[in-house]
């Protein structure tokens, strides 16, 4: 099986009350901590309202990651298409990849609030289209065409890009709810999907019918969708025990879903939780749950069911949040690397195999041990000083060494 990707989604999410400069820090130090753990992938998003979510220029932020990290791949999860020409997001995007070393991932949405297209005046029903459109041009200056384009939204004259991206081709990413748009805007070019619907249970169930919508549209146009640029989003927060796990998330989780969720973007269905073992209950504890709040082997169950269920990914990306304090949630990620990681991909197997194989072979290396006492039982003072540096004493077997009152009785 292919190995599976890993990464980090940070909207961002982070409760109002703190200071903002303090909170772009904090995040950087995130993805600073993120490169050195080895995980393969940091997304960032584009807002401009809501309060909690605070980062409007992905590319800015992912710059400045650029020169705290050295070889983690720098996402914009999203740029939101129809906010901006396109001539300009593909220049940012250039340079973003030049001044990271070729480390950057192009993601692209319609725009997730819409209290940012209200902002902007921009008619929502238009997004989608917009994004789509926005797509195939930015692609086409990223091959280096020269291009001239009017819509109704932008125009380009003789627009050709001055420098091209570093990486010979940036790979382009869409993000997808539930809805089928973002999934079919992925076959239709070809293109990554970063699924963020995942973190709900029927967005988690909905899986395989949103890889058919694109291996539906990739028929379609003519091109091809590939299950390793798939990336689906999981939250989740570790600890030692469940116990430990629930006491750390649960205020934090519900100050989550009570003042964002419920209280600020009043998403439909969402009823305020009453306390944090509720929220804890009902988000990580109930059946075909989609979070998880447990130990490293809860996370390993759960990915192996979306792999399940989704029929296969190539990536898992965890949301960032503030569920816990920082100094826990730093810990949470630590160990998704430490145990998590090494589990889902194998790193550990071979070391396994080993410790077994000496444990059922245990009477051949007996033999080796015999052979080596040998020698040492010809030379009497080599055997007078076991007394001195036998088992317990020095670092060998004690399975290698000889009973000494039987060899003193031998003798």
């Amino acid at each position: 099986m292919a190995r599976l990707k890993f990464g980090a989604f940070l909207a961002p999410h982070h409760p109002i009350g703190e200071h903002p400069m303090l909170q772009f820090r904090r995040d950087l130090d995130l993805v600073e901590q993120l490169d050195a753990l080895g995980y393969d992938e940091f997304w960032c998003g584009e807002h401009h309202s809501s309060g909690w979510e605070m980062i409007a220029s992905p590319e800015m932020f992912l710059a400045a990651a650029g020169e705290r990290t050295k070889r983690i791949k720098l996402g914009t999860g999203v740029v939101s298409l129809p906010y901006h020409h396109p001539y300009n997001v593909a220049q940012r995007m250039v340079q973003l990849d030049h001044m990271t070393g070729g480390r950057a991932i192009f993601g692209s949405g319609p725009g997730a609030l819409a209290s940012d297209a209200h902002t902007l005046g921009i008619d929502p029903m238009t997004q989608r289209d917009r994004q789509d459109e926005a797509i195939g041009i930015i692609r086409r200056l990223f091959n280096g065409e020269r291009v001239t384009a009017k819509s109704d939204w932008f125009t380009m004259n003789d627009a050709a890009l001055q420098i091209l991206p570093l990486q010979e081709e940036m790979p382009f990413v869409v993000a997808s709810q539930i809805s089928p748009s973002g999934m079919t805007l992925a076959g239709k070019y070809g293109i990554g999907i970063i699924s963020l619907g995942s973190m709900t249970t029927q967005g988690l169930m909905s899986l395989q019918q949103q890889w058919q919508f694109a291996e539906d549209a990739a028929k379609k146009h003519g091109t091809k969708v590939d299950r390793a640029d798939w990336r689906v989003l999981l939250t989740f927060h570790i600890a030692e025990t469940r116990e430990q796990a629930r006491k750390e998330a649960g205020a934090g989780l519900m100050r989550w879903h009570n003042e964002y969720n419920v209280g600020t973007l009043q998403r439909p269905g969402l009823t305020a939780f009453s306390s944090p073992d509720e929220a804890v209950d009902k988000t990580a504890f109930v059946e075909g749950a989609a979070s998880t709040i447990g130990t490293p082997d809860d996370l390993v169950k759960t990915i192996k069911n979306v792999m399940q269920v989704s029929g296969g990914v190539g990536a898992i990306i965890g949301f960032v949040h503030d569920w816990a304090n920082p100094e826990n949630t730093r810990r949470s990620w630590d160990m998704v690397a430490r145990y998590v990681v090494p589990e889902i991909n194998g790193y550990i197997d071979g070391l396994r195999r080993s410790q077994k194989f000496v444990i059922e072979n245990r009477a051949i290396f007996e033999r080796a041990g015999q052979a080596v006492m040998a020698k040492i039982m010809e030379n009497e003072k080599a055997a007078e000083a076991l007394k001195v540096t036998g088992p317990g004493r020095v670092a060998i077997p004690a399975v290698n060494a000889p009973d000494l009152q039987k060899e003193a009785a031998k003798r």
